[in-house]
């Protein structure tokens, strides 16, 4: 043997031995693979006991054919053994009895399945569908709530599994339905047990506060180290719901439903609310929240949620009367393979109202919409609106009441704008001759910018400023949009009635079509009407008091008039308590509109106008650093032609 043979052998026994080395497996994969092995063990018992039982009932059971089972045995245990297949140590929990178990506080009423261990809706006590029905939340058949994780190599949902009741407190055991009342809490369990192993068992705790809406949710996983599979670092959680209409206007209600959430270390915000929209939450979740127009259902974690991903849309198989929106949110749960694991979490299912909400501190307030895209808007609603109109409704006035002392406050807090903006327009008004004067002085449209130029210096050197009366109407904007977001998101106005109107948070239809008018509706809304009448009247006034500056822009002028009528179509739908509010802004103005002109003496205004007119008019700094610099250029500033 040479010593390349040699050297040869010495190589191939060196790559065999490497070989080996670098892929022999890992511990980790070592007790992957024995637990598969142990896996398959548990399947295989468990297919004998199938076939133990098929061979007991063949013996218990006459033959209906000589030497053959009977057909409902087979298909029995045919059953079992793919149960056994699919479900592995939770095949004895694929069935179970349907009954529903109640528990209920003064505010909300719970109904809990035995599939899944979870809820299946929510009625919220205190308040009514539009139709004046009990209110719940979702639709029965389709809430899904439900976790999925790995065992035994197969992916397991408890949302398809059948809980067993656990009492907690001794005072209900064995009851169908608890209630609990005051100061008073209760607390209910539902466990899924594994087969054959005691002791092991994922158990939802479900802890009621006598008055409250808020309440504690725990999952609890114990014992099943052993049952799940090790490499598992987290749950998935699938919450599923369908939520129903509670709103006369389901168009509305639909445009303002979809999914809030907040990130654990940063601002709330949510989905489209007008389409359909999904999301992947890539960091920590501190909560989630389904939001209709009125009412939310929020899980809230104590610590944070792994990540999430979310989404909503309208099914259009599903499109009738009850159904409004699918609500979807894929929620992993931190998971660490320990003998004993909770995750403690808070379900919210109440009124989206803001006192309430803010109590908690944990932003859920940010999901009644007042503003927040501008500070100043909420502003106005959060330190100014809300505290004024809580503070009136808390006399137990009847809201259209509340509305109508809120509208006359609100009104006369800006009386000092309002008479700013009038005195404005008096001044411009009583120099309607000189500007018409003007007007003749330049009728030709290539005349245009001259007739502006000296219609413009005709106003500085009287003291007058055109947009003088425009910042106190700035001023007031943010208010009105403040109103504009403020009506339609409050709930105490929810089926309240005032006058006519049935319901301040809808529209107060007093006429019903037989025909759909686009951009309008099938309806008639008699406030919505009013105030379309009012603001046209207002616009003739405003144009009126505005004289010679409103004849300087047709244009805008008929702009004012066209608005109206567009808000007609967009009002016709919206909160009536919103159109009441506008409506009775424009009688309280005119009002204000008719004291004022009491007050002013225009023919003082003008006195003193005139006499301004006789002065010399200093030049400002900037102008007469642009006449310096013409100079300069070799420009005669005057006739703006060169030296």
């Amino acid at each position: 043997m040479d010593r390349n043979t040699i050297a040869g052998l010495v190589l191939i026994f060196a790559i065999f031995v490497g070989y080996i080395y670098f892929t022999q497996p890992s511990e980790e994969e070592q007790l992957r693979r024995q637990y598969v092995a142990d896996s398959v063990s548990v399947v295989r018992a468990q297919q004998a006991r199938a076939d133990s039982l098929m061979r007991a009932r063949q013996l218990e059971q006459p033959q209906q054919q000589a030497g053959l089972p009977d057909a409902t045995t087979v298909n029995d245990s045919a059953q079992q053994v793919a149960l056994a297949s699919r479900l592995g140590y939770f095949a004895g929990a694929a069935s179970g009895d349907d009954k529903t178990f109640i528990i209920e506080n003064e505010k909300i009423k719970l109904f809990i399945s035995p599939k899944g261990g979870k809820i299946i809706n929510v009625q919220l006590k205190d308040y009514k569908t539009y139709d004046s029905l009990p209110l719940f939340l979702y639709n029965n058949d389709e809430t899904r709530f439900g976790y999925t994780f790995f065992s035994a190599n197969r992916s397991i949902n408890t949302n398809d599994l059948y809980f067993a009741p656990h009492y907690t407190d001794s005072r209900f055991d064995g009851q169908d339905s608890l209630f609990v009342a005051g100061d008073d809490s209760l607390s209910f369990a539902m466990r899924l047990h594994p087969d054959g192993i005691s002791g092991s068992y994922i158990e939802y705790i479900y802890t009621l506060y006598g008055n409250k809406y808020m309440m504690n949710y725990r999952l609890n996983i114990v014992g099943m180290n052993n049952v799940i599979d090790p490499e598992t670092a987290y749950f998935d959680l699938n919450w599923k719901a369908d939520l129903r209409r509670q709103e006369a206007s389901l168009d509305n209600e639909r445009n303002e439903s979809t999914i809030y959430y907040k990130y654990f270390q940063d601002d709330a915000d949510y989905l489209s609310e007008t389409k359909d929209a999904e999301e992947k939450l890539s960091n920590q979740v501190k909560w989630i929240s389904f939001k209709s127009r009125f009412f939310l259902s929020t899980i809230i974690a104590d610590q944070a949620f792994r990540n999430a991903q979310i989404s909503t849309f309208t099914d259009p198989q599903k499109l009738d009367k009850h159904y409004l929106k699918t609500m979807q949110a894929l929620i992993a749960i931190p998971y660490n393979n320990q003998p004993n694991q909770s995750f403690g979490t808070r379900f919210y299912f109440g009124p989206n109202k803001y006192r309430t909400l803010k109590k908690f501190d944990l932003e859920l307030e940010r999901q009644v919409p007042l503003g927040w895209g501008f500070f100043l808007l909420a502003w106005i609603n959060i330190y100014a609106v809300i505290p004024v109109f809580d503070w009136l409704g808390g006399y137990g006035w009847n809201y259209g009441i509340v509305i109508l002392i809120l509208t006359l406050l609100l009104k006369l807090v800006l009386f000092p704008i309002a008479y700013k903006t009038y005195l404005s327009s008096a001044r411009m008004r009583v120099l309607k001759p000189e500007v018409e004067e003007i007007s003749k002085k330049f009728p030709k449209t290539e005349d245009a910018l001259k007739k502006q130029q000296e219609t413009m210096a005709l106003y500085k050197k009287v003291g007058v400023n055109p947009m003088a009366g425009c910042l106190p109407m700035l001023l007031q904007f943010p208010i009105l949009i403040a109103m504009f977001r403020f009506f339609p998101s409050s709930i105490e106005l929810r089926q309240e009635s005032f006058l006519w109107a049935h319901d301040l948070s809808s529209f107060d239809s007093i006429l019903s079509l037989p025909f759909n008018i686009p951009f309008y509706g099938d309806h008639v809304s008699l406030f919505t009407l009013l105030m379309t009448i009012s603001t046209i009247i207002y616009t003739k006034v405003n144009n009126e008091m505005m004289g010679s500056a409103s004849a300087q822009m047709p244009g805008m002028k008929t702009m004012m008039y066209i608005m109206p009528v567009m808000f007609l179509g967009i009002f016709n739908n919206y909160a009536s308590g919103l159109s009441y509010y506008y409506l009775l802004a424009n009688l309280i103005t005119f009002a204000q509109i008719f004291i004022i002109r009491r007050s002013i003496d225009e023919d003082k205004i003008r006195a003193k106008i005139m006499a301004n007119k006789k002065r010399t008019v200093k030049k400002s700094k900037f102008q007469q650093r642009l006449e310096d610099m013409a100079k300069q250029r070799g420009y005669d500033p005057k006739t703006g032609k060169r030296k």
